[in-house]
This record gives structure tokens, sequence and C-alpha cells, in this order.
């Protein structure tokens, strides 16, 4: 949509004399906050009125001060807050007709008739049913003297729009659920630190995590640690499991292995939909096999803490985009949840993903598990099927034998969740009967012969280590193709995965266009996207981008703490990225940025001085602190220390300066949960590619493909995972720059400027449109559905 048109639309969806309210119901979710701020802010943003309604349904029964007009300053410093900070309660007297009545006497008051409700299936199915009942609630208001005909005209519709907030990403239509990726840090973070006490004292630990009726943070969690075994209830074990999974402890045993992990849901259920509690499990351990084994319940842990970088990200989205779907509903629009598939927002019908939920609990009580798990949707049968591929080793006897050498490298600078990519690419590739090589040390590595044979215990526990346990180097290959071909010659390699950054693409393509000198290298190359900066082409997403993000955001929390009861105060912090903005940008919506300079959007003196006047503003009317974040390479005059200058010189009097270069402690550090079941689920889906074109390309004995098609990187875009030729990448890409000439995420830079209080003009051409649960959508995304 050209720019023109976008400002036209944009200004069609004012919200003045609109009223909005939001509420958070159920159980609380990391991201709410988040949610309420943006629904805040862009409300206010676009004209509407907007109201809190604190406790949830209870306060909307109760009236009084429970629902309050909220201003854009009393958001301020909720972005970085666990919970919800208006509150949410269980209300037994919304369940009732009569509280319903008072709910809808006390939103009529206020002239009130659209409802953000965040929470889970409960909570929005009582709010469709609320809807349902509006004309009928205001009819009854009429006749009891307690409103006028004219209100009841006037307020004759109610528009609801529902964001989910569960920990447990248990409603059906939606990848993510605002909150499931800040529990599964905080699970991840306390396996971590059990798995060096369990191998101190070769112990076995079974950890018990929420889901009392979906097992995904077990499953993901397990995938993420590479946990032995793993029980949830949509897919209860196979009778005489106890037997299996006391052989498996054991041979890990007896393979030098000093620890043993096992995670259970607390819904966990056998075949018999009979209970599989977390102490059942330790004293099969105990009884079968003498092991010492120690139960940890996580509990409410995991609803605490921070919400993670994609959380907050989610919820601005979410929150942004369900008051745009309030402003564009009529009387004749079913109430909609806002939810994400693949990369993008997309709008369901409230009642048809509330009726695919519950449709999985009535598949797990009737037994019907099979279809339990794909009424959950493609990305949980996605990390099922990539869970039991690579926890579980097939004999011998049962694997295929393919007599395919496929060597695996890293390249380029390390990026945290490469090391899970390794580990799954080396799994799935035995399994699919390859004998699987590792490259050390990237192409230099390759060219110099550190090639070895890798094994499938080899690689145990990688999935939690940081950096490459490869090594990995920024050398291409162009100078050393003719040893690299020898050496591919020497090794009999017939596939090349390669896992990196640009150095990667640039390698890929240089080791293509020599096929014609070398016939050795006429054989399947794939390239999966690793890099902190996120700016290699064909991908929205890379390995390693979502833990630098977490590290920016964490850094950025305490920062700004820092400045907490001393006097206003601006911080100029520099992010990584070359010269792409991903991490400025994207860091900057998920810390609550008051600016952020990149390279792709050019700026001059003119808009320095503009920023640093209007942070001025808000310094003397609201806010105590401000954040400003700047790419490394986002201009070559206006660097670091000279905005700090300036904005220190312009600010005086009314706030003092302090600036912060990150540096390198945004590629350091243990990968993400995020990063390490992507680089898990995108490397198996590459191996799977490598293993269908070895048997497309294999004639009179050997291996021969140099096809376009032969050469790819397999990215994420928008809902779905492509494999793309990446000669035809060529045209996408600015090489001079390292970034691809088209970027998803400068459409999310508005969304920054309007919850920092700019007037700008927002692209609503992106914005999801309604449409209908489908089960197994055709490309539903199963990266970021990866967590």
């Amino acid at each position: 949509m050209a720019q023109t048109d976008t400002k036209r639309f944009f200004e069609n969806l004012t919200g003045a004399g609109k009223a909005i309210a939001v509420l958070t119901s159920g159980g609380d979710a990391q991201g709410m906050n988040a949610a309420v701020r943006a629904v805040v802010r862009m409300g206010i943003y676009v004209g509407a009125k907007v109201y809190f309604v604190h406790e949830g349904y209870q306060g909307m029964v109760d009236g009084g001060d429970n629902i309050k007009e909220a201003t854009w300053e009393s958001v301020s410093s909720m972005l970085q807050m666990g919970g919800t900070v208006i509150g949410s309660a269980r209300c037994k007297d919304f369940r009732s007709h009569e509280g319903r009545l008072k709910a809808a006497h006390n939103l009529v008051q206020r002239g009130i008739t659209n409802l953000c409700v965040i929470g889970g299936d409960g909570s929005l199915t009582g709010a469709n049913l609320f809807r349902e009942e509006w004309s009928g609630l205001l009819s009854e208001l009429v006749e009891q003297g307690l409103i006028d005909e004219e209100a009841s005209q006037k307020y004759s519709a109610l528009h609801i729009v529902g964001m989910v907030g569960s920990i447990d990403n248990d409603f059906c239509g939606t990848d993510m659920t605002i909150g499931t990726d800040s529990a599964l840090h905080r699970i991840i973070e306390v396996v971590d630190a059990i798995m060096t006490t369990a191998q101190s004292h070769q112990r076995t630990f079974v950890l018990e995590v929420m889901g009392r009726h979906c097992g995904y943070l077990a499953l993901v969690s397990a995938l993420a640690c590479g946990a032995d075994w793993v029980l949830i209830p949509e897919m209860p074990p196979e009778d005489g499991w106890e037997e299996k999974m006391c052989e498996k402890l054991s041979a890990k045993r007896a393979g030098m292995k000093r620890l043993n992990i096992i995670i259970v849901a607390e819904g966990a259920i056998d075949r018999n939909n009979q209970p599989i509690t977390s102490d059942h499990v330790k004293n099969l351990v105990v009884q079968r096999l003498g092991f010492d084994t120690r139960v940890t319940i996580l509990g409410h842990v995991q609803r605490g803490g921070t919400p993670s970088a994609f959380d907050r990200i989610l919820a601005s989205r979410m929150g942004v985009e369900a008051v745009l779907a309030l402003l564009e509903t009529t009387a004749n629009t079913p109430a909609c949840v806002v939810s994400l598939c693949g990369n993008q927002s997309v709008r369901l019908p409230l009642m048809e993903c509330v009726q695919m939920t519950q449709q999985v609990q009535k598949a797990m009580d009737e037994k019907r598990f099979e279809e339990a798990v794909q009424l959950r949707g493609r990305s949980f049968e996605n990390n099922l099927r990539t869970y039991k591929l690579l926890a579980h080793r097939k004999p011998e006897s049962e694997l295929p034998h393919s007599n395919f050498n496929v060597a695996v490298l890293n390249v380029g600078a390390p990026a945290a969740g490469m090391n899970a990519a390794v580990r799954s690419a080396v799994r799935v590739g035995i399994s699919e009967g390859h004998k699987m090589f590792a490259v050390s040390d990237g192409f230099e590595g390759f060219y110099k012969g550190q090639i070895k044979e890798i094994k499938w215990a080899d690689v145990g526990g990688w999935t939690g280590q940081g950096g490459s346990l490869l090594g990995t180097k920024r050398t291409l290959p162009a100078k050393h193709v003719d040893k690299i071909a020898e050496q591919m010659r020497k090794n009999n390699i017939n596939a090349l995965l390669v896992i990196g950054g640009f150095e990667a693409f640039l390698g890929i393509m240089e080791l293509l266009s020599a096929r014609g000198t070398y016939e050795e290298l006429c054989v399947p190359m794939v390239m999966v996207p690793a890099t902190v900066s996120n700016n290699v082409p064909g991908s929205d997403l890379s390995i390693g981008a979502d833990t630098a993000l977490n590290a920016i955001t964490d850094t950025c929390d305490r920062i700004k703490q820092s400045a907490s009861g001393t006097k206003r105060r601006v911080f100029i912090i520099e992010t990584m990225g070359g010269y792409c903005g991903y991490l400025a940008s994207v860091g900057g919506l998920a810390a609550g940025a008051d600016a952020a300079y990149i390279f792709e959007e050019s700026f001059d003196i003119r808009d320095l001085q503009s920023n640093v006047e209007h942070l001025t503003e808000k310094m003397k009317t609201s806010i105590q602190r401000g954040l400003v974040l700047r790419n490394e390479n986002s201009n070559e005059n206006y660097t670091t220390d000279f905005i700090y200058q300036l904005y220190s010189e312009e600010g005086r009097g009314v706030f003092d300066c302090r600036k912060n270069v990150l540096g390198h402690m945004q590629q350091g550090g243990a990968p993400s949960p995020f990063d390490r079941n992507f680089g898990t689920k995108i490397a198996a889906k590459a191996m799977q590619w490598i293993t269908k074109k070895l048997n497309e390309s294999y004639r009179k004995g050997r291996v021969f493909a140099n096809t376009e098609d032969s050469a790819c990187l397999l990215g994420m875009r928008r809902r779905a995972m492509v494999f793309q030729p990446v000669v035809q990448l060529k045209d996408e890409t600015d090489f001079i720059h390292r970034i691809p000439k088209e970027q998803w995420w400068l459409k999310l830079r508005p969304l920054m400027k309007i919850l920092a209080k700019y007037k700008t003009s927002y692209d609503v051409s992106d914005s999801g449109q309604l449409e209908h649960v489908v089960l197994n959508r055709p490309k539903e995304s199963e990266a970021m559905a990866a967590i």
C-alpha cells in the first residue's frame, strides 16, 4: 500500500468519541503489562478514551474506582514488570446473569462499548457471552430505570477483542500466547542450574512443570535442554513405558553420562487417563535402577519474573493490533482474538478458537490422543516429532544405510543456538542413515583438513551451550576452493550444511560459482542463518538474534533502574548489528526506548534536535528516565559520542546523560529457549531436505547436483519455512552494507515511535485480517512455533 493510501486509511480509523476498556482476567502471565501499555497508548494515540478495569471481571461488576480512565503516564515503567499491575481475579459474580447486568450498567455509565480482554479461554468465552447478551442486558437496565432509552440506543453494540495471556500456550489458533516464552525462560534457567549439580553427584532429576491440560511447556523445555524423557497429557506413553524409560536411563549412564533429566507436565497421564506424578516417576527410577533421584516442582516460579524480549514485542504488537481491530469492528463483526501465525499478526473468530481448544480436551478424555496432538496445531506436532527424533536413538539394525557423508560447519561470528543446530543436524543425519562429519573453524578448517566424523553421543548436552563448540571463522572459501574440493574428495563429502551469518551466505555463493571448475562441489548445500545481527537475506529471523535481544533488554532494564530515585537521566546505548538496525529497533521496542537510530532510516541533525526537544518535553511533564538506542554503523558522523554530547548539551538543566556500549555481551551467554528450539527445528528440517536432495541427485554410483535449487538457504518468511536458491537471493541483497534490501521489522518502527509519544503514520496495510481457524493451516510456521 502506498504511503498516501496508508495515511488515509489510518485516519479513517480514528477513535474519537470511542471508549475502550482493558482488563486482565484469570491467571497472570508475563507480558500482560506490555499488552495493557500498548492498548492504552495506541488508544490514546487514535483519540479514544481508554479505561483500566482493575481486578478483571470482578472490578467490572463492582464498578466504582475499579474502572478508571488511563493516561499516557499511568502506563510508564510497566513494560519490564511481570504479572499484571491492574490486577486479575477469578470472578464468580460475572458468571451469573445479575453480575453481568451490573457490569453492563457500569460500562454504559462511562460510555464504554469496546472491551479488550487479556486472558485465557475461560475469560474470553465469558467476554463473548457478555457480548451476545449485551442488547438484552441494556433492555433490562432500561426497564429498571437505570439507563434511558437514548443511552440504550447510543451504546447498542458491545465490541470485543481478545488477547491470549497464558503461560501454558494452550489456546488453539495462535502459535504463541503472551507469557509462554517467559515461562520457558524460567524453566530453562532452572534446568541449566540443576544440570550442574546433577552432574557433580551423578543424579537423576525429575522436574515438574506447569500444564494441567497442555504439555507445551514440558515438551518444548525438554526439546530445549535435551531431556532424556518427557511426559505430557496429549500423548501419554505406550503401555510398558516404565521399562523403556529405565532402559534408556540405564543406557545413558553406561555411556558415561553423569546425569538424567526427566520432565513431567503436571497434567501428565497414562493411556488409561490415570495421572503420572513426578513422585511416581522418582519412585520408579529409585526402585528399578537405584539411581540417586530428586524431584523439583517449579510451581509459580514459572509465572514470575520479568517478561522476555519476545513476550514484550509480542504483547506490544498484539495490543496495537487489538486497538486497530476494535476501530474496524461493526455491529456484525464477530468477537475476535488477535494472535500470531509465524511472524504475522492474524485475527481469528474468538469462539472458533475456543471450540477447537475444547475439542482438544474432549479428544484426550476420549483417549483419541493422536487427534489431540493434531488439534494442538502443526507447531505442537512438529515439536513432538522433533523431540522423538532427537531424544530416542533407533538401534543400528533399524537405521537406513544411505552411504552418504554429510559435513556440517559453522561460519562467521558465533551466535547462541549454533550448537543446538549442530546437535540437531548430527542426530537427524544419523537417523536418516548418513555418516556425519564435523568441520572445525569454518571454511578455514575445511581447507586445512580439520574434518572428523561426529557421533550421536558426541553432541550430547550441546543445546544449552553458548558460542560455537565446532569453532567458527569469518574466512571465505574463494581463495582456497581447490583445497576445499580436495578435502571433499578425500573425505567423500556428499552434502554440506553451513550454519552461520552473512559470511556463510557469501561462502555458499562462492562455492556455487566454482562448481564449473570443481565437480566435487556439485553436491546439495543448504545454509541455516545464525547471526545476532539478523542480517541474512531470505529469512525474517536468525539463530542467535533472540538471545542478543534478551541481553539488550535485560541490560536496558538494569541501566534504567540505576537511575531510579535520582534526577532525570537519559541513556544512550550502542548496539551491535553492523549496518543492520534489527537489534536497535526491536530491542528499542522491547525496552521501551524513546528513539533508535539505524542505518536503514537515515537521519540528520534536525532529526536529532527534534528528538532531544521531544524528550526534554516529556522529561518536564512525566518520565524520569529516557532511553535512546543507536546501531553501531547507523551513521559515520553522528557517532555514539556525538549523540551523547548533543543530548548532554541540549538537555542541560532538564536531564543529564550517560552512554553505554553493550559490545560482545550481546553475543555471549547461554542461548534463549527460542534460539535453542529454532536452531533445533530449522537444522532438522535442513537435514531432511539434504536427504531428499541426495536421493534425487544420486546417479550411477555418485552424487551430482548442479542445479540452482541444489544450493539453498532455509529461512522463515512470514508464516512459512522456505528453501530458497541462494542465486535468487542475489537481487534481494545489498552486498556493500551486508543487509537485505527489504526488511520486515522496519514496519515495527512506527510502533515504537507511537508508544514513545511521537506523531507518526502507522502502516496498517500489514495488520491482521479476520480469518477462520482451520485444522493444520497451510504453510503454518514451524519456526515461530519454535517456542
